[in-house]
């Protein structure tokens, strides 16, 4: 089996665009919820929150014939991907063209605003607003086939659309095409773009935050307050390579995948499951060969929903048998769906490497149903620790776990 590294990392999210911008944002300790405008404008729309990205700037170079077939979520994706293979030093370099290299990326769905052209269509009865390029910005994969097209990848293609966990998966099927040995290098992550029709779908689940008059205190996950989430937008990429090949060419490693799991519920749609979604954990430690003792710090889903919080907190307990340092990035940006799994690695990645843990925002009283974790809060915490976990959980009861090793 191949080893599998990190040697490149881009990020468009609420915190910021480009990572170094999003991590020093991140250490501020305030998050990026707003009263999103847009929301005023329907009736029966309950929240009025968001976390929208701000600074993000589709480039300059992106001319018409390449955003033809892109909406948002694809256009971010690519652009995210770009700067990935920049910071990997292989934006030039033939493997990502000559079939060593693969695409494993995904998103909750492709762009909404392509999706209501199609539905005007069937309203109207005419074939006013489609157009060539309609399926591609709304097709599930648009992110996958958009990036292999404008990078001219010829290597395997793997759409990851699994709604929360697509950014998780798309890193774990990527790591595990390398240590297969089908591919040298891998694009990989999730991205998601900010709908109002994403926010009604949480709120007619009574999922949603309803602190609409103070932002700046949702959402709380494992509080005993909690109310719900908050939809986020983003896109997040990380270029994984081969351990020998990133080291015969000096690539900067910013560390070691070792393990990946992921399992499914069989039970629910949506409520989850603690004893499936522990398998998940034990499996990615099973790959790993490690113990649960070796890992010392674990980034949660953690969306700040009832039932998700107490069923992932009370999972985590039975696999570690122990008050683990964990925190949720989720009450920093929000839940960015599809890009939650590749945010949330890149800035644990971050955390470990500079060896200082972000606390979970919000987080005053943890909910006596959630069980005896070690909860980060307050300014954060030094931890000394060479391996961490990252958990994402989705709806159809997907369940993903990744580690992540410093390599020295």
């Amino acid at each position: 089996m191949k080893r599998v590294v990190v040697t490149g990392m881009a990020i468009a999210s609420p915190l910021g665009c480009g990572v170094e911008t999003a991590f020093s944002n991140l250490k501020k300790l305030k998050n990026c919820v707003i009263h999103w405008d847009k929301l005023d404008e329907f009736q029966n729309m309950n929240t009025r929150l968001a976390a929208p990205v701000r600074d993000f700037v589709i480039p300059e170079h992106f001319n018409r014939k390449v955003l033809r077939t892109m909406g948002r979520v694809a256009y971010m994706s690519t652009a995210v991907s770009e700067e990935a293979l920049k910071d990997a030093g292989l934006l030039e370099d033939e493997i990502i063209s000559n079939g060593e290299t693969g695409v494993s990326y995904g998103s909750s769905s492709g762009s909404l605003e392509s999706i209501i052209d199609f539905y005007t269509m069937e309203v109207e009865k005419k074939v006013r607003c489609v157009n060539s390029g309609s399926y591609i910005k709304m097709m599930p994969q648009t992110t996958t086939v958009n990036i292999s097209l404008y990078f001219k990848t010829k290597g395997r293609l793997v759409p990851t659309s699994t709604a929360c966990t697509s950014g998780a998966m798309g890193i774990g099927y990527a790591y595990e095409t390398i240590k297969n040995g089908y591919q040298t290098v891998m694009i990989a992550g999730g991205a998601e773009e900010l709908h109002e029709s994403h926010v009604a779908i949480f709120d007619t689940l009574y999922a949603t935050s309803l602190k609409n008059d103070t932002p700046e205190l949702t959402p709380s996950p494992f509080d005993a307050g909690r109310d719900g989430l908050v939809l986020g937008e983003g896109a997040g990429t990380l270029i994984l390579e081969e351990y020998e090949h990133a080291k015969k060419r000096g690539a900067k490693i910013y560390a070691e995948i070792i393990g990946f799991g992921t399992s499914t519920d069989g039970s629910h749609i949506t409520n989850p499951c603690h004893e499936t979604m522990g398998k998940a954990l034990e499996l990615a430690i099973k790959d790993a060969g490690i113990s649960p003792d070796d890992i010392g710090y674990v980034n949660a889903h953690g969306t700040a929903t009832i039932h998700g919080d107490e069923a992932e907190s009370i999972a985590t307990y039975d696999v570690f048998k122990r008050a683990v340092p964990i925190s949720s990035l989720k009450s920093y940006t929000g839940h960015t769906l599809g890009a939650c799994g590749a945010i949330e690695a890149i800035l644990s990645l971050e955390m470990m490497n500079s060896g200082w843990y972000a606390p979970t925002l919000n987080l005053e009283n943890v909910d006596a149903k959630c069980a005896p974790l070690d909860y980060i809060t307050g300014s954060g915490r030094e931890i000394d620790t060479n391996i961490i976990m990252s958990n994402n959980f989705a709806f159809g009861g997907i369940n993903t776990s990744l580690i992540f090793k410093k390599v020295e």
